[in-house]
Order: C-alpha cells, then sequence, then structure tokens
C-alpha cells in the first residue's frame, strides 16, 4: 500500500532578483528618524494625564501694558442743585407757578401774605423816623449849648482883659503913690478873680462839649441800631415774594393753594436742569480704595463722558456705599433725572507691567494657579502671583514671562493635572 505525501503540494520557486543594499539603508534609515519622531510624542501623551480639545480653551498672551484700576457700576441722574424753597413766616401762600413748569433765577414763585410781619415793619420804621428827627433836634441843642458856652467863655476873657488893664494902672499909680495900699491889694484880687473865672469858664465848656458829643454819639447808635431792625424786618417783608434761586423747572409742590403755612414749611422745590451728577451705589469691598478727586468716566449712549469723584457715604448701606460723580466741562445733552447710566470709577494707575486679560482661571484657580501653553501643545501647570485687578485686566508679579500663552478660560476642566494634552 502506497502512502500519500505532500509532494504534490511543494511548488518550486524561482531566483528573483538581487535587492540593492543602497535601498535597505534607506529604508532603516526612515525607521529610526520615525522612532525618533514618535518616542517623544508618545512620552508627551503617556506623561499627561488629561486631554483638552484647544476650541474648549480661551488663550491670551502675557504682555507688558499699563493696567488702569477701575469699577464699573451703574448709576442714576440726580440733580446737583435742586433747592427746596421754605416759607420765611407764618401767613396764606398764593402759587404763582405749577409744577413741572420752567422758571428762570429771580422769578417769583409764591407770594406770601403775612400782616403781622408787614405791621412790626410798620412799627419798627415809625420809631426810626423818631429817632431821626430826635437825633436832629439833638444835634441843635448841642449847639445851641456850645454857643453858650463861647459866650461865657468870652465874657470871662473880656473881664479879665479888664481886670488886666486896672492892675497895671493900680500898679502904676502905687508906683508913685497916688493910691493907698488897700486900693493896689483890691486890684490885684480883682485881676485874681477874673483869671480864675475865665480858667473855669474854658474848662467847663471844654466838658460840656464832650458830654453833648457823648449824648450826640449816642443818639446815633440808637438810630443806627434801630435802622439795622427795620432793614431787617424789610429784609424779611421782600422774602414774601419766594423767588427761584436758579433756572430749572420746579419739582414738586409741597403746599395747596391760599393755605396758611407755618414759618420754616417747607413750600416747593425747584430743579436745576443745568447741573446733574451721578449717583452710583459702589460695592463695600472698593470702599477702601475710593477718594475724592478721582477721575471717572460716564457712558452716555456709546460716548463717554469726562467726570469726578466729589462725594463717598461714609456708611455702608446692603454693602454698597453712595458715591456721587460731577461731570466736568459741557453737560452731556439730554439728560433726564434719575436716567440709568453705566458709571466708571479710575481708582489706579500702574505703568508697564506685566498684565493678563481677567478670565474664569482667576475663580477656579484661586489667583494662584495658571496653565503656560508651549510649543509642544502642553499646558504645563505654574505657581503664580496675582496683583492689582481692572475689570478687563489682571497684573501678574510672579510665575509668567511675557509673551507666554496662558489659558485664560476655566481650568476646572485640568483636574490638577501637572500637565495637559491641548489636541486640535
Amino acid at each position: 500500500m502506497k502512502i500519500a505525501d505532500t509532494s504534490a503540494q511543494d511548488v518550486v520557486l524561482e531566483k528573483g532578483p538581487k535587492r540593492k543594499p543602497w535601498l535597505m539603508g534607506a529604508g532603516a534609515l526612515a525607521a529610526v528618524l520615525l522612532v525618533i519622531w514618535a518616542v517623544p510624542a508618545v512620552q508627551r501623551w503617556a506623561g499627561s494625564s488629561v486631554t483638552v480639545p484647544l476650541e474648549r480653551l480661551r488663550l491670551a498672551t502675557a504682555e507688558m501694558d499699563d493696567l488702569v484700576r477701575d469699577v464699573s457700576v451703574q448709576g442714576r441722574v440726580v440733580a446737583a442743585v435742586a433747592p427746596t424753597l421754605f416759607a420765611p413766616a407764618e401767613g396764606i401762600i398764593t402759587l404763582q407757578v405749577e409744577a413741572g413748569a420752567e422758571v428762570h433765577e429771580g422769578q417769583v414763585l409764591a407770594l406770601l401774605e403775612s400782616p403781622e410781619l408787614q405791621n412790626r415793619l410798620d412799627q419798627e420804621q415809625s420809631t426810626l423816623d423818631s429817632l431821626d428827627v430826635e437825633l436832629d433836634r439833638q444835634r441843635i441843642e448841642a449847639k445851641q449849648q456850645a454857643l453858650d458856652n463861647q459866650r461865657q467863655v468870652d465874657q470871662a476873657r473880656v473881664t479879665l482883659t479888664a481886670a488886666e488893664r486896672e492892675f497895671r494902672r493900680a500898679q502904676s499909680a502905687s508906683d508913685i503913690e497916688a493910691i493907698s495900699q488897700v486900693d493896689f491889694e483890691r486890684a490885684r484880687d480883682d485881676l485874681a478873680t477874673a483869671q480864675l473865672s475865665h480858667k473855669h469858664a474854658t474848662e467847663d465848656a471844654a466838658l460840656d462839649d464832650e458830654r453833648l458829643a457823648f449824648e450826640l454819639q449816642t443818639r446815633e447808635l440808637q438810630l443806627n441800631r434801630q435802622a439795622l431792625l427795620v432793614q431787617d424786618l424789610q429784609r424779611q417783608v421782600t422774602e414774601l415774594e419766594m423767588k427761584s434761586p436758579v433756572n430749572g423747572i420746579v419739582g414738586n409742590l409741597l403746599v395747596d393753594q391760599k393755605a396758611t403755612v407755618g414759618r420754616n414749611q417747607a413750600v416747593m422745590a425747584v430743579v436745576d436742569l443745568t447741573a446733574f451728577e451721578v449717583e452710583a451705589q459702589v460695592p463695600e469691598s472698593y470702599a477702601d480704595d475710593l477718594g475724592i478727586g478721582m477721575p471717572s468716566e460716564v457712558l452716555v449712549g456709546n460716548r463717554p463722558f469726562a467726570g469726578t469723584l466729589v462725594s463717598v457715604s461714609p456708611e455702608v448701606v446692603d454693602n454698597q456705599v453712595t458715591t456721587r460723580v460731577r461731570f466736568e466741562g459741557d453737560m452731556p445733552p439730554g439728560l433726564r433725572q434719575n436716567q440709568r447710566l453705566t458709571t466708571r470709577i479710575l481708582m489706579e494707575t500702574r505703568e508697564n507691567v506685566l498684565t493678563l486679560p481677567r478670565g474664569q482661571f482667576l475663580d477656579t484657580g484661586g489667583g494662584r494657579v495658571a496653565y503656560v501653553l508651549g510649543e509642544d501643545g502642553v499646558a504645563r501647570r505654574r505657581a503664580i502671583e496675582v496683583g492689582a485687578r481692572s475689570l478687563a485686566s489682571v497684573e501678574i508679579t510672579a510665575g509668567i514671562q511675557a509673551g507666554e500663552r496662558v489659558v485664560v478660560s476655566s481650568i476646572d476642566g485640568f483636574r490638577g493635572a501637572d500637565t495637559v494634552r491641548v489636541t486640535n
């Protein structure tokens, strides 16, 4: 019995052409280059435990720039000047305007009838006229008394002259013993009496003149005091015509027509339409950084207008601080009271610092961590230090160099990995 073998399945192969040595070398070189390129990529892939697509990230380049610390809030337009008129006295009021009416400075807005005040003015004016007449009478009496004093002085001087003449005659006669010694001594005594009378008359006249001047001055002071009293009452009567202190419109009327009002009772408010300010509520966290005089910007429509921070409330209400911004230069046209406007307060300017756009990486990384994307497509974790912050930018003080690309979007998806593979 013949056993079948596999000889029927065998095929004779023909000898092929001999391979060229240079072709084999080129293949080996290509294989080596492929290994050199693939090994780092495989290592990076293996070292990155997290992979994130590039389109899910927002990148920014760290740049040297000026950083402006600011705060942007919503404010409302308020009148910088909105005086309230108060009744200067008790009386019946007659309104001359209605609420919302346009008025100009000095225009009479209301009339107040106060018979009591008018009566007081008339009484004090009468007293003033009486004092004026009394002062004129005092001047006449002073002149008359001065004439009497001068007459007495003149008479004493005439008597003194006559006594001097008689004494000279008696002395001449006594020298030739033509009169007795008694007559000579009588003439000398008469001279002494005349001298004494002239001296006293002169001094009495001087004292009387001082007294008259003092009494006249007293009358003048009384007249001046009364004139001031009348002037003040006249001012109060004039103020019964309540006039507008500014150009603007009449606000709320706080009393009714022909109502009886008391002294210092509010009557109406006048709003000055030419002077507006912006009242803004700023979060409490910025309160310590605010200061009067800081430059500001108010956005009216799409146009910014320069302003200045003029007041900061000393108290915090509902975690907010009330501030006021005054426009610099021309007022924006078309403003209305209580209009809502965006207000930007510039608190500080830092020049030539390393900045990045603000992003969610600050919140998700706690302001201490950032990821820097390298040329190899791997984002590496960095410890950073953050300085001043503005609405649009943040200052980086350590951890990042200028020109590096940083992930500024949320880094929650990185799960805290040291390296993250970013794929296209």
